[in-house]
């Protein structure tokens, strides 16, 4: 069993790691091979302290992430949120590998984000709109940034300590940074992406321009809600996978809709396929839910560890090498 550590974890991702790990593993999941079981929401014996279990398999991967939120982690210097990723082994079911990812699981979801968009965003779009200034906020904009021409980020925060921070993060990376109202982000965005706990929509469908893509990263539970249910029927729903993201995601707010047929879902691994179409006019409006999918986290587990073992053969080459002068 091959334990790899948060140090070890953190500094093998990269933006680019974690894209083409995620891409792949929204393909699979829309594959008649996967599958991606209820995710687990819990309490620790403080209530306030949550964590989920996401489970899932592939044609060639198995295991699941167990996400935590311990609330009053900062008082002791210490990040809220962490994550762990196991791997199992697909012939006898015994412990494969355990991965620690707080680091990971920020570029894993900042990924899926860089995916849609890659596909669903305008080529030119300039303008990102970044709902929350937390951490999450912040690999929105590294991500983003990767795969678009963003120049200017508008950023929508309560705190004005963590705005500050990703205002200088953004400026650090050359990009034009300032706070912005809700409506003055919207009205100007080519990209909206919300990364926030909210339970209630964060702006009004009236504020979205005609060729926006919108990503709502936030809404991972029940009672979660980042965008207007108003805008659905004007736009271009995806989502990584709909039975999940109508039960904890955005699109909660709609299942009935969905169900119903007035209101038509589609996969992202789908449409990076080409099985569905994704944007088809540079005036529609796309929208992009991720509701974090256990199959995403597997995918960048196996390639960390798979770079790991990589360099441990080498060291072990190189250490025989020299033991045998």
């Amino acid at each position: 069993m091959i334990f790899v550590s948060e140090e070890e974890s953190a500094s093998l991702i990269t933006h680019e790691f974690a894209f083409s790990a995620v891409r792949a593993a929204l393909i699979a999941a829309a594959s008649e091979d996967s599958r991606v079981f209820p995710a687990v929401l819990g309490r620790a014996s403080d209530p306030a302290n949550t964590f989920s279990v996401k489970s899932g398999s592939a044609a060639d991967i198995t295991g699941l992430k167990v996400g935590s939120f311990w609330s009053r982690n900062p008082e002791k210097g210490l990040p809220r949120h962490n994550s762990a990723i196991v791997l199992l082994d697909q012939e006898i079911g015994r412990l494969r590998a355990v991965v620690e990812a707080g680091r990971v699981n920020a570029y894993r979801t900042a990924a899926a984000d860089a995916v849609a968009a890659d596909l669903l965003a305008r080529p030119d779009s300039e303008t990102l709109a970044i709902f929350g200034a937390g951490n999450q906020a912040r690999h929105e904009v590294s991500a983003l940034a990767q795969i678009r021409p963003i120049k200017r980020v508008l950023v929508v925060a309560r705190n004005p300590s963590q705005a500050e921070g990703i205002l200088g993060q953004c400026r650090d990376e050359g990009l034009e940074a300032a706070l912005a109202t809700a409506e003055e982000a919207c009205r100007a965005a080519d990209i909206i992406v919300t990364a926030t706990p909210a339970r209630a929509p964060l702006f009004e469908s009236g504020w979205i321009r005609p060729g926006t893509h919108v990503a709502s990263m936030g809404s991972d539970a029940p009672g979660k809600q980042e965008l207007p249910p108003s805008l659905f029927s004007r736009a271009k729903l995806f989502c990584d996978l709909p039975s999940q993201s109508m039960t904890i995601g955005d699109f909660q707010h709609v299942r009935r809709e969905i169900e119903a047929g007035e209101i038509v879902l589609a996969q992202l691994g789908a449409a990076l396929e080409g099985r569905v179409p994704g944007r088809t006019s540079a005036d529609e409006v796309t929208v992009f839910d991720s509701s974090g999918i256990s199959i995403q986290d597997l995918y960048v587990g196996q390639l960390i560890v798979d770079r790991i073992e990589a360099a441990r053969a080498i060291k072990g080459q190189v250490n025989s090498a020299l033991n045998g002068h």
